[in-house]
């Protein structure tokens, strides 16, 4: 694509009135092609290759399920972005459409401003993995020269895609980077005492720090009704809440899909299904317990408590760091692995007192 570009869109809806709006909503920044049906799509995409498709899921003849089938089995367009528009709102339906390659669900009716801010969003993801791509196919000869911009980059990709689920969770961005902090120190203990030294070793840490900013990716998923309620959920709610965790696995799965084996992506994928796993096997989504639960989600289940803790919440005040050691140490051997537990504790107190921890 020529710099300067617009980028393109097709929208795909049986609807003429949301065909209508979505189209106005972008047309400022994007060139926006609409079709009524699958069958136009398909014909339209003999002319026009996308860089965003906009697809409902309830239409006449074949539906958006079937549709995204064939783009994703059509080498042409199966690295085309797709977003679902549709009224279908169930966790059901999200889990079913987001495992076969869509990177969104946006509920109709949608808010313009939120339709916009979502394709902004996708788009620089996009753009972002195609630079990437890019890099990495001269790896070879600029390895020593490219690595930290690589670093950079893939860090880029990563936060873009938190604030997909921040702009839908206002806490999220804050929590994840601060996850990240925690973790470093966390590592820090860890390696000062011997402990997993030589598993920690072979990961490559700056990528296992990148990674766990995609822990709660899962979110994107859940409900707006759910994810931005001020209140207490209650025990429907919070089942569907828990599901976030699966979602978080689906999208990384599918990232990784179509991508060159990274490391990065293996240890996210971990965290995002693990890391609500308790030692005790009372956690979610499967019920591992001890040892089955990986290190990458034994350590991130102790921060992201932490950090649940110590903020605050519509439904709740933030608890001081005295009192969330307290509640971690207590937890020690039934919600968190009982070696780890203490080294976090002894890790807190220097981010608590405002070490600075430098990288290796």
């Amino acid at each position: 694509m020529m710099a300067g570009e617009r980028k393109k869109i097709i929208l795909v809806d049986d609807t003429p009135i949301v065909l209508k709006l979505a189209r106005n909503t972008l047309m400022g920044k994007y060139d926006v092609f609409t079709a009524p049906s699958a069958d136009k799509l398909f014909l339209l995409l003999n002319q026009v290759l996308p860089d965003l498709v906009l697809l409902d899921v309830l239409m006449p003849g074949l539906d958006g399920y079937e549709t995204i089938k064939k783009l994703k089995g059509d080498p042409m367009t199966a690295d085309i972005p797709v977003i679902f528009l549709t009224s279908k709102s169930d966790a059901g339906s999200e889990f079913e459409g987001l495992s076969l390659g869509a990177v969104d669900y946006i509920v109709k009716p949608f808010s313009p401003q939120l339709l916009l801010k979502r394709v902004d969003l996708h788009m620089l993801v996009e753009t972002q993995r195609k630079d990437l791509e890019e890099l990495n196919d001269n790896l070879q000869v600029l390895v020593e020269k490219k690595t930290a911009s690589i670093l950079e980059l893939q860090r880029a990709v990563l936060m873009t895609m938190s604030n997909l689920v921040e702009c839908r969770d206002d806490v999220t961005g804050e929590h994840v980077e601060r996850t990240e902090l925690y973790l470093r120190f966390l590592v820090a203990e860890m390696l000062e005492r011997g402990l997993y030294a030589e598993q920690l070793g072979s990961w490559g840490m700056e990528l296992f720090y990148q990674s766990a900013l995609l822990h709660d990716v899962g979110k994107i998923a859940i409900r707006d009704i759910i994810l931005l309620k001020p209140g207490k959920l209650t025990a429907a709610e919070f089942e569907e809440m828990k599901k976030h965790a699966l979602f978080g696995e689906a999208i990384i799965e599918k990232i990784q899909s179509s991508s060159r084996e990274n490391m990065f992506l293996t240890h996210a994928r971990i965290m995002a299904g693990t890391h609500h796993e308790r030692w005790d096997g009372k956690g979610y989504p499967r019920g591992l317990s001890v040892y089955d639960i990986p290190l990458q989600g034994r350590m991130m289940a102790i921060v992201d408590v932490y950090d649940a803790l110590v903020s605050e919440r519509p439904y709740k005040k933030a608890f001081s760091h005295e009192e969330a050691i307290r509640i971690i140490e207590e937890g020690a051997g039934s919600q968190f692995d009982p070696v780890l537990a203490p080294v976090f504790v002894d890790a807190s107190a220097r981010f608590a007192a405002g070490v600075v921890l430098h990288s290796a």
